[in-house]
Order: structure tokens, then C-alpha cells, then sequence
């Protein structure tokens, strides 16, 4: 049975079935697979990048694959799973920033990559502080011995440190933004927790492994204590704790 749906979706999108695969970057003839039987479930993130594409919600190109992930027991906060950060689809992270509307805080411990992926971040956070947005950064200092002891697990070239401080560079040009606060902490080396109002991803740090080739979990919150609200109840408590990064001259870049 033909996927109506995401047909009349494409239409309305004015998108072709090659526009939709480049979009999705697969091949047009896996476009032509989904439209020609409504059965055919894609992979979670290529259901993701088609209803960001076509601007519309993944339910209503394949109700399906909702039903088939109803859960009822404490793991229902949980959407997906990555075995990699680096396996989470850029269109993840883009939409979650997009629709946060009260709160973006974004606790990796060096938060790097986040400007590597997408570099228009920071007028992005600015135009979002400007909409009324809360926007924290919680940072690992680069001159304290926690970071040096993550520095000799890593052992790789672009070192912890040197990661912060290019963040500190970035966030530099958004210091004078009302509603964009940061912070150092000292706790979080091993946990990185990204939070866009009701949602948010969590990466636990293994072992020697850098960020992106730690696991990832995308949460979303449907009840009180659960695994959001425990994840972001550490952050809260981090938070209160850390040092503000622009009245803390130690670590602040030279140019």
C-alpha cells in the first residue's frame, strides 16, 4: 500500500523525491521505497530529516512507527539511543534548538563540537536570548587538575583545554547578551548534558573515549522523576555551584 501521506507531504513541501533524499542523504531510490509501500519503516533518523524537511511531524508520514514505540514503564522518557554522539543527526540538534522557546543549557564540559557543527551558533543563541530564551553554558575550567588528569586519559592532539578555550572565544561574542549567562564546573567531566526545554541529550563520558565516541541518550520529559528530571536536577545543582566565567579573569582567552 502506497504511503499517501508522505506523498501529499512532498507536494505540499514542493520537494521532489531526489530533493527529499539529498535532504535525507540517502538514495533517491530508497525515497521511492518509502512512497511505494506505507509499511516500509526508515531507519529513526532518516524519519527525522524527512518531517524536518517537509516540515511536518514524523507521526504523520508514519503513525506506525509511534505505535511501535509506545512505552509505558520508567524508559518511556527515552526517544533514542546512539552507540556514538557523532551518530545523532545534525537535524536533531537543529530542531531542538530551533523550538526551545524558555531554555537552552548546554553542559558539555568543553562544548566544542557544538561550534564545529554549526557555524552559526552564536547569532542562532543571540536571536533566541533576544526572544526571551534562557541560555546557560556550563564549562570545565581549563587551568584546573581536573582537566589536566582528562587531558592524560584522552592523549589525543587537540587537547581538553584547547577545546574550552576555543569556546570561550566564541562565547565571547555573546557576553554583552542579556538572557546568555556561563559558568565553570568542576563535575560534569564525565557527563554532558544538552537541555532545550522539555527535552535534552545526555552523553556519559567512557573511559578514555572523547565525546563523540561516547553513547547518547535523547530524552524527552513525561513525568515527574524520571530520567529528565534527575538529569536535570545534577545540572541544576552543578550549575548553583559553578564559578561565572566572566567575573573569573584566571581562564579567560588571550588574544
Amino acid at each position: 500500500m502506497p504511503n499517501d501521506s508522505l506523498r501529499h507531504a512532498m507536494a505540499n513541501a514542493k520537494l521532489t523525491e531526489r530533493n527529499l533524499a539529498e535532504r535525507c542523504e540517502v538514495d533517491v531510490k530508497t525515497v521511492s521505497r518509502w512512497l511505494a509501500d506505507e509499511g516500509r519503516m526508515p531507519h529513526p533518523r532518516h524519519r527525522w530529516a524527512a518531517a524536518e524537511a517537509l516540515g511536518v511531524d514524523e507521526s504523520v508520514l508514519w503513525p506506525e512507527a509511534i505505535r511501535n514505540v509506545v512505552k509505558t514503564g520508567p524508559d518511556r522518557e527515552v526517544l533514542a539511543v546512539y552507540p556514538y554522539r557523532s551518530a545523532c543527526p545534525k537535524s536533531v540538534w537543529r530542531t531542538l534548538i530551533a523550538n526551545a522557546k524558555s531554555e537552552i543549557t548546554l553542559a558539555g564540559y568543553t562544548n566544542y563540537f557544538l561550534w564545529l557543527e554549526h557555524p552559526n551558533l552564536a547569532k542562532v543563541l543571540k536571536r533566541k536570548a533576544e526572544q526571551g530564551c534562557r541560555i546557560r553554558f556550563l564549562l570545565g575550567d581549563p587551568d584546573n587538575e581536573v582537566t589536566r588528569q582528562r587531558e592524560e586519559a584522552e592523549a589525543v592532539p587537540l587537547t581538553v583545554s584547547t577545546r574550552i578555550r576555543i569556546t570561550l572565544a566564541e562565547l565571547d561574542q555573546l557576553r554583552e547578551v542579556s538572557g546568555i549567562e556561563a559558568r565553570f564546573g568542576d563535575e560534569h567531566i564525565a557527563l554532558s548534558v544538552f537541555q532545550f526545554d522539555d527535552e535534552m541529550l545526555v552523553t556519559p563520558h567512557l573511559a578514555r573515549l572523547v565525546g563523540h565516541d561516547s553513547p547518547m541518550l535523547h530524552l524527552k520529559r513525561l513525568q515527574n522523576d524520571g530520567l529528565y528530571d534527575r538529569f536535570s536536577g545534577n545540572v541544576s545543582e552543578l550549575w548553583s555551584g559553578g564559578r561565572n566565567i566572566w567575573t573569573d579573569t584566571s581562564s579567560t582567552p588571550t588574544t
